[in-house]
């Protein structure tokens, strides 16, 4: 039997268990004192404000673009590329004249940004495209967006009490809280811009780290109900040896995907393939070393996991 159990278990995670509860406690409350700290760069989407897309005919040199616009009394705007080197995306945050004006006040709001830049452009530019979000649609998403991450923790919750032992439900839980701080504290950390695409980001992060921590518990509950000898380190070793193959192959496909479109896809979409890029490898690694860990830590046992006796089984088996 020691033989068997060496052969499945050629990496012994759980041996480092210890240490990487000591690793990710640290990275959470560096996360966490960093929220409080540093807070988050929302953008235009919580926090409300004017979003103007121009077109211009050619590359844009988006230093000089700035310069037209802080010269022209709008220092505080941000300017990036649009999908191409030709076009830019202007968010102007929320002031009282946008936010107490009438819609033609704001009108005239982005049309003063866009005549600047128009002017010191040669009179060629395209105005795509003008948005304004009051700073109170933008509170509103702020509570939905924490809300509905809550809801689907709950939810997560109730579906794995139901379908495992609930061990294994606080187990996922534990490492569902743990990959969306982290993501948080890596946004808040580095005040990377934080809106509605991230958030969805966000919820696909839950997503995907519970789909790998299904495949892993559910191979945990096999392996207890299947294996007569061993200590519950060694079935959960030899469970997270037999499903490393998949979920390395997994991770590292959806990873190619996101690098590519974190790559390629333009400024626009950098902080929704981030957030799943970092969600991805914090995913990755809760599965073996946060919920893997979780469970045993909570006293996981075979007894706990073996189904119940029908009654009169024992009759039915007589002859």
């Amino acid at each position: 039997m020691k033989q068997i159990i060496s052969t499945d278990n050629r990496l012994d995670f759980m041996s480092k268990r210890k240490l990487a509860m000591i690793f990710s406690g640290a990275l959470i409350l560096i996360s966490i004192v960093s929220f409080f700290g540093r807070g988050f760069d929302f953008g235009i989407d919580f926090t409300g404000g004017t979003l103007i897309e121009v077109g211009y005919p050619q590359a844009v040199d988006l230093n000089a673009a700035r310069d037209v616009l802080d010269q022209g009394g709008f220092g505080d705007a941000t300017v990036q590329l649009f999908g191409t080197d030709s076009d830019i995306l202007i968010q102007l945050p929320p002031s009282e004249e946008t936010e107490a004006g009438s819609a033609t006040d704001k009108a005239e709001i982005s049309n003063r940004a866009f005549a600047l830049l128009n002017a010191a452009g040669g009179g060629d530019l395209d105005l795509r495209r003008v948005e304004f979000v009051g700073s109170k649609v933008g509170d509103e998403l702020t509570e939905q967006g924490g809300l509905a991450m809550l809801y689907a923790l709950i939810g997560i919750l109730i579906y794995v009490g139901l379908r495992f032992e609930y061990r294994f439900a606080l187990g996922s839980i534990i490492a569902l809280v743990h990959d969306v701080v982290l993501v948080l504290g890596v946004f808040s950390l580095f005040q990377i811009e934080f809106d509605l695409p991230v958030l969805a980001a966000v919820l696909a992060v839950i997503g995907y780290s519970l789909n790998d921590t299904i495949v892993v518990y559910d191979r945990i509950r096999e392996n207890f109900r299947k294996m007569r000898k061993g200590s519950p380190e060694e079935i959960i070793n030899r469970s997270l040896n037999q499903t490393l193959a998949r979920t390395l192959v997994t991770s590292l496909t959806t990873l190619l995907v996101l690098f590519a479109l974190f790559i390629l896809g333009g400024e626009i979409i950098h902080g929704f393939a981030l957030a799943l890029i970092v969600g991805v490898v914090v995913g990755t690694y809760s599965s073996i070393y946060v919920a893997s860990a979780a469970v045993l830590a909570l006293g996981i046992s075979k007894e706990d996991l073996m189904p119940p006796e029908k009654e009169g089984a024992e009759l039915d088996d007589t002859p």
